[in-house]
């Protein structure tokens, strides 16, 4: 009975791996530089990690050239449009009316460079023309400009540049922050004296009380460091306060004066000889 009961466990077991192997999912593919892959520069490299961030989101756009040309045009950042179809498209056009879908661009025929505050990311291969531009495959220019503070907005379509004979191309633009230069950090000579100020105020005040705390044995607020000597400072400069800003002089006059005795005068001793007794 154990031999039956072991074959169905080891088969059990063997069915488990088969489903986990099955199900697992497939990588993302993302972004190939056009040429082989030792030919890929360090510069490329950096921008397609760059733009990284990017590559989670979906954007969609939407133009009507005419009443018979009226598009949807999906985009994704070094990845595929469409997970399941497995076909490198990043950027596919869809018409609203028929529900065709061309391929504008696909991420395995990438190009990247970039200016001070843009990132061009152009995507070739894309499904051939038919009259237009000799037959030529199409391609996709997505022009990134800088936007600080906006991972990414305002994805639209340019123009389809068509009339060529050759070099045929869909400009696309958008706004993002990752296509912005690294902010400065650099300080201000005047921050830099602030800064170096408020650092000695502060060792000077924490030092100051732990010596006279520890070492001279201060208590209350003597432990402040020259104690006597800020509270003198203190006075002295109230007092210049006072000299300078009272409103009149020193010397001036007081607006109530008391009676002395000098006003009353002397009075004659005869005054009240008429209320003695005779």
């Amino acid at each position: 009975m154990s031999s039956p009961c072991h074959t169905s466990a080891v088969l059990v077991v063997f069915m488990a791996l088969a489903v986990g192997v099955g199900t697992e999912p497939s990588k993302e593919q993302s972004c190939d530089v056009v040429g082989d892959e030792s030919s890929e520069s360090q510069m490329e490299k950096a921008l397609l990690k760059k733009l990284e961030p990017l590559s989670q989101m979906r954007f969609n756009a939407t133009v009507e050239i005419s009443e018979t040309e009226n598009y949807t045009y999906q985009f994704r950042v070094c990845r595929e449009v469409n997970d399941s179809s497995h076909d490198f498209a990043g950027l596919i056009q869809r018409d609203r009316k028929t529900g065709k879908t061309t391929v504008v661009g696909r991420i395995n025929e990438t190009q990247v460079f970039n200016g001070s505050d843009w990132i061009m990311l152009i995507y070739k291969g894309g499904d051939s023309y038919g009259t237009h531009c000799s037959g030529e495959k199409r391609r996709a220019v997505i022009m990134i400009s800088c936007k600080r503070g906006v991972m990414a907005s305002s994805f639209s379509i340019v123009s389809e540049e068509r009339e060529k004979e050759q070099d045929c191309f869909y400009l696309f633009e958008m706004d993002s922050s990752v296509a912005c230069p690294a902010e400065d950090s650099h300080l201000s000579v005047g921050s830099i004296l602030l800064i170096t100020f408020a650092s000695v105020i502060a060792v000077y005040i924490v030092g100051g009380f732990l010596f006279q705390r520890l070492v001279v044995g201060a208590k209350g607020m003597e432990q402040f460091p020259h104690f006597a000597f800020w509270q003198d400072l203190g006075n002295l400069v109230a007092d210049g306060c006072d000299f300078v800003c009272r409103s009149k002089p020193r010397n001036a006059p007081a607006a109530y004066r008391g009676v002395g005795d000098d006003q009353l005068g002397e009075e004659s001793e005869e005054r009240d000889d008429h209320l003695l007794p005779m």
